[in-house]
């Protein structure tokens, strides 16, 4: 059984997600195999605020060379776009980066 915090890995702190953040939409790393379902509930446990719509990419992994011969890949990941309802209040961890 997977924890909340197995589910969400760590936040994107880019430029556009910052813009994005006062619109209440927040982006997070999270594990390959989650479903939008368990990202909101782990979204909704870890932070205490109501999810209303999650959108998910995978992330394929970026070619790199380690030398002359073998080329290899970054591993591949997941992101998610998470939206808040009108009435959730803000994720914390994000004021102080605008």
């Amino acid at each position: 059984m997977k924890t909340a915090y197995d589910i969400v890995m760590k936040p994107i702190i880019t430029e556009q997600s910052m813009e994005d953040a006062e619109m209440k939409k927040y982006v997070f790393q999270v594990a390959v195999d989650a479903n939008k379902i368990e990202i909101a509930r782990a979204v909704e446990e870890i932070f205490g605020v109501k999810v209303a719509k999650v959108n998910t990419i995978r992330m394929d992994g970026k070619m790199k060379r380690t030398g002359s011969y073998p080329a290899g890949r970054r591993a591949q990941w997941k992101k998610a776009m998470v939206r808040l309802t009108a009435d959730s209040k803000t994720i914390e961890f994000f004021e102080g980066m605008v």
